[in-house]
């Protein structure tokens, strides 16, 4: 009985199987209708645009966005290049206050992200244009908040410090 009551359970259960290659399907290889379009605004590999953008407060507030989030798992926050990546046994980048990095011109912290640089991989592809001269100018920034010199401000700045 006990035996009877398996081969029928077992002769529904493969009787609800069908041919699988009988079944619709869709086709693996069918057509596709051309490229996708580019969105508007997207810059190509190595493209520079045409003029610098002017520093503004929105354009560094940009960069230091966009530096927190590409640069400082090996820069840091304080661009020292000893981000978390390092501190995980990476090998650490230079310093941006380095006197070699404090003398470059903006356009080569530009240069650098779009092409890399060492072990620096290209940012072109994940980081825009605009953004990357965003980063560019977070940087110059970055140095001069960490190599100012008290001579440097007007005297009311200077009056604030005490």
């Amino acid at each position: 009985m006990k035996r009877t009551l398996l081969l029928f359970v077992g002769a529904m259960a493969l009787g609800g199987c069908d041919d699988m290659a009988l079944q619709p399907k869709q086709k693996a290889y069918f057509p596709l209708a051309g490229p996708a379009e580019v969105p508007s605004g997207t810059a190509e590999f190595r493209e520079m645009p045409v003029e610098v953008p002017p520093v503004t407060m929105a354009l560094l507030e940009r960069g230091q966005e966009r530096f927190r989030i590409y640069c400082t798992p090996c820069h840091s926050e304080l661009g020292d290049g000893r981000g978390m990546v390092v501190q995980r046994g990476f090998p650490p980048p230079p310093s941006y206050h380095i006197e070699r990095l404090r003398e470059a011109p903006v356009q080569h912290f530009y240069d650098v992200i779009t092409n890399g640089h060492g072990i620096m991989y290209s940012y072109a592809n994940r980081v825009q244009p605009r953004d990357r001269w965003a980063i560019a100018a977070y940087i110059r920034a970055l140095q001069r908040s960490q190599n100012g010199k008290v001579a440097d401000l007007t005297p009311t700045e200077r009056g604030a410090l005490q």
